[in-house]
């Protein structure tokens, strides 16, 4: 069963970073997305996301350290989300 935040943060990033001849479905959950071989996303591209993660959640990645453990990959990218979620 498909996840619909890791579906839409596999658009986001797709989206974000103008992704040519990536699908969002070409994301595997569990793939680190920073220095990735497939993928070649480089610090100004983890700082362009950390943006627009920022703005479209509502929420603050604060130090390198902790952007990079969020961008670990998708999966981990999620959860990080859902822990700063307020509880509904």
């Amino acid at each position: 069963m498909s996840d619909p935040l890791t579906d839409r943060l596999k658009t986001l990033i797709v989206n974000t970073l103008k992704l040519d001849g990536v699908r969002p479905e070409d994301i595997p959950d569990d793939e680190p997305l920073i220095g990735s071989v497939r993928f070649g996303l480089d610090s100004i591209d983890a700082l362009e996301l950390v943006l627009t993660l920022e703005k479209e959640f509502g929420l603050k990645i604060g130090s390198s350290e902790e952007s990079r453990k969020a961008l670990a990959s998708v999966g981990a990218l999620a959860a990080y989300i859902r822990s700063r979620q307020p509880a509904a």
